[in-house]
Formats: structure tokens, sequence, C-alpha cells
């Protein structure tokens, strides 16, 4: 646990830097970074967003943090939609994996486009200034896999730094969910702090 509460020390360091809001990698590429950490920690992960989110939020500082939690945002689409009671319904008589595809449908993650529910959301209320926060990706298993958002967020925001908080292990090239669970290959992200 000291080593996570460093981490995170470091994580806030490293956003405070001029040159990490400038939004650019390495060789210039589009600043994404994977911030991994024990699952079982998950609860501490949360409670450190918050109070960056909340420290941030004043007019003393350069930039905002803006959170995004994606269980929320589907759970929200889904009962914009009015598909809350749908999903319920047909979870129980046709399984999680077939509820899995549709709620993908009709968030439209199968999509390399415009029309992703959750990357449009993202997209729409990040202002210019901001150090996007990703959180919730243990939640939305496997609903959403955290390499899609990954692969295609880049399409909606290219301008602001984003980290995911990613419950696992991100070696710079895969990412394992919870330590255990191997998600596609993933290469444009870089790995926050060690």
């Amino acid at each position: 646990m000291i080593e996570l509460e460093n981490r995170l020390n470091k994580l806030e360091e490293k956003i405070k830097q001029p040159n990490f809001k400038k939004n650019k990698g390495l060789g210039n590429e589009v600043g994404y970074y994977v911030f991994d950490y024990p699952a079982e920690y998950e609860l501490l992960v949360r409670e450190r967003i918050e109070y960056l989110a909340s420290k941030y939020e004043n007019e003393n500082h350069d930039f905002r943090i803006v959170v995004y939690d994606l269980y929320d945002i589907i759970i929200d689409n889904l009962i914009r939609e009015g598909f809350l009671e749908i999903c319920m319904d047909f979870e129980k008589s046709k399984g999680f994996s077939e509820i899995t595809k549709a709620v993908n449908e009709m968030l439209r993650m199968e999509e390399d486009n415009q029309s992703n529910e959750i990357l449009a959301h993202i997209k729409n209320n990040t202002p210019s200034n901001s150090v996007v926060f990703l959180k919730g990706v243990g939640k939305c298993f496997p609903m959403l896999r955290s390499h899609k958002i990954l692969n295609n967020l880049h399409q909606f925001i290219d301008d602001v730094p984003v980290i995911m908080f990613f419950p696992g292990k991100y070696d710079g090239q895969s990412l394992m969910l919870f330590s255990e669970i191997k998600d596609d290959n993933y290469y444009r992200a870089f790995k926050l702090v060690d």
C-alpha cells in the first residue's frame, strides 16, 4: 500500500508539469496514459481520484481534472434510452453474453466512428484545459473492454491528456485486468508512473 501511495503522489507531480499538459508523448504521440494498480486497492484509488479532482477544480490552477466513470456513462445511456429494465429482462431470458452484445451495439462500441456513445460523451464534456481521468474499468467488465476505449478514443480526443485508471497490470504492451484477465494488446498508451 505504501508503494501505491508513492505512485499516486508521483501521479500528481506528473500532471502538474507543464509538458504533461501539452499532451505529447516521447515521439509527439497523443498523451494517453495508464495508471495500473492492484485491484484490491480500488477504493483507495477512487478516494485519491476524487481528492485530486476537487483539489484542481478551482481557478488557482491552470487546468482542471475531469473524471469520467465508464460504468456510470453506460448506466446513464441505458436509462436515457429507456433500456435499463429491458436489459435486465433480456439478461434473464438470453444470458449475460447476449446482453453484453446488445449493450455494445446500443453504445456503438464496435464502431470506429463519431457515433460511439461513450467516447462522444467524453468529447462533448471535456474542456480544453483539462486532464481526463477515466475510472470504472473494473465495474464495466466484461460489458466494456478497456482496449476498445483506448483504441478509439484518439479519434475523439487528442488535445488533452487522458489517464485510464486500470485495476490490474499494464506493461506498456498488454493490459491484464485484475492481474488475471488478458485484454487485447495496446501499444499507444504510456505507463504513467512505475
